[in-house]
């Protein structure tokens, strides 16, 4: 599987392992049942997924806030697909690989999430690439690592259910 270099001044990296296997992982991740429940962190609750499994197709969400505000859905172009171990998506890019319309309050990132088979579970990496520092810093800002590593926790805990 290949790995993207890392740039620690523009690319952010959550590593660990999880406890479920990487098909659950991947299920979770690819089909929008499944990645609903877990896939912001609560009491905030996804919404509404759309997903169009191939290079080019779309990644969809939209974010409810506690207090019950729909928040601009967020779009995404996938790039690459390797079943049960990679997918890479872009937010600078919607489907059919159309360059994507910025908003005010965009945050353009290429996403890597990759499994590993590790014993019974996944080595579970997840890497946000920006396009410059101040990006990178932003997104660290909203909360990243804590928001990353709360939503493994709960796919983990969820995809244990199904």
């Amino acid at each position: 599987m290949t790995r993207p270099d890392i740039d620690p001044k523009l690319d952010l990296v959550l590593e660990r392992t999880v406890d479920v296997p990487p098909r659950l992982v991947w299920r979770a991740w690819t089909e929008p049942e499944h990645l609903m429940p877990w896939f912001c962190p609560r009491p905030w609750a996804t919404v509404e997924c759309r997903i169009d499994l191939r290079p080019g197709g779309e990644f969809y969400t939209q974010m409810r806030s506690p207090e019950g505000k729909d928040m601009e859905g967020g779009s995404g172009c996938y790039l690459e697909i390797e079943k049960e171990r990679k997918l890479v998506w872009t937010s600078a890019l919607g489907p059919g690989y159309r360059p994507a319309v910025a908003r005010v309050h965009d945050l353009f990132f290429t996403a890597w999430i990759l499994m590993e088979p590790q014993g019974q579970g996944t080595k579970y990496t997840a890497i946000a690439k920006h396009p410059d520092e101040a990006s990178a810093k932003r997104h660290e800002e909203m909360g990243f690592h804590e928001g990353w590593n709360t939503v493994v926790d709960q796919l983990a805990e969820y995809m244990k259910t199904i």
